[in-house]
């Protein structure tokens, strides 16, 4: 059974921190480049970091400096660690493989976990 499953998400005060988890299936996670990605109420899903396989990574510039993304191989695990929150970084988190290629779908659509809902108060 194909698996997306983000969490970790909560409720935390500006200049806090949190730490997400992701695990996924195999046949998304092995080998492949995955990233975190966030949709703010009323706003489009926007990608907020990548890692390689081999632990390469790449930040959007309104979280780089604060965010850090880790995997582990063996669990089929990413993270996300987000430091100094800001009320702008309130949005569900998800994860997924970067390349659509790489993704499953299901009804000719991309499949997504429930993602993990984070909510930074001011």
């Amino acid at each position: 059974q194909v698996q997306l499953v983000e969490s970790g998400g909560g409720l935390v005060q500006a200049g806090g921190s949190l730490r997400l988890s992701c695990v996924a299936s195999g046949i998304i996670f092995r080998g492949n480049a995955m990233g975190w990605y966030r949709q703010a109420p009323g706003k489009q899903r926007e990608l907020v970091g990548t890692i390689t396989s081999d632990g390469i990574t790449n930040y959007a510039d309104s979280v780089k400096g604060r965010f850090t993304i880790s995997r582990d191989n063996s669990k089929n695990a990413m993270y996300l660690r987000m430091n100094s929150l800001k009320p702008e970084d309130t949005a569900v988190y998800y994860c997924n493989a970067v390349l659509r290629a790489r993704r499953v779908t299901k009804n000719g659509m991309d499949y997504w976990g429930a993602g993990a809902l984070v909510t930074v108060s001011s």
